[in-house]
């Protein structure tokens, strides 16, 4: 994961933003929330006192029943928080951020098998049905992005002993591409805004 980091930097500088922070300190990482006090993201992005950015990045390496739904539980509620707290004026003046959400699984036989779905009162939502975990990941973070819950959401693959950088998507919704260009447009916009 760390790998993004320089990634990041670049699309900040290549977009108008040379002198943006990213912060990596658990400290500086801390935004406000409105249900709890605060919550510490992954990166958060500042650049003239306002905030640009925040990303929650996550992976997933085996027992992929219960970590699923608590992944799934987590992302929600700490979307539902951020855009709160927005809302309620705890990030001062900035603009709409970019909020991303990055999730990287480990490709194996137990995140590619297709798992038994089961609900005693009511069917649940049809492509869900003898889906895999990968594809249950792609669904989360598609469904995330088109309830605005999340500006941009990115779910990989890779093998648990692959080499740096060798990785997999599963379509370009949820791909490594989409998700940078929408902070590179992110990042443009707060250069416009703050006239850099």
């Amino acid at each position: 994961m760390n790998g993004f980091l320089p990634l990041i930097w670049s699309i900040l500088r290549t977009n108008g933003l040379p002198d943006a922070e990213v912060k990596q300190e658990t400290l500086l990482q801390t935004l406000p929330g409105f249900f709890r006090p605060t919550k510490r993201w992954d990166y958060v992005v500042t650049h003239k006192g306002r905030l640009v950015a925040a990303l929650e990045m996550k992976s997933q390496v085996g027992s992929f029943g219960n970590n699923f739904n608590n992944r799934c539980e987590e992302a929600i509620g700490s979307a539902a928080d951020f855009w709160t707290a927005f809302r309620e004026g705890a990030f001062g003046d900035s603009p709409r951020p970019f909020l991303g959400y990055l999730v990287l699984v480990e490709d194996c036989p137990g995140s590619r098998t297709p798992v038994r779905t089961a609900s005693k009162w009511f069917p649940v939502f049809p492509e869900f049905a003898e889906t895999s975990y990968i594809e249950r990941y792609d669904l989360l973070c598609r469904k995330l992005v088109a309830e605005s819950l999340y500006t941009a959401a990115c779910v990989i693959t890779s093998p648990t002993r692959s080499k740096i950088g060798d990785f997999g998507e599963q379509g370009a919704g949820t791909g490594v591409k989409r998700f940078l260009a929408s902070l590179a447009a992110t990042a443009a916009a707060a250069a416009v805004e703050k006239g850099s």
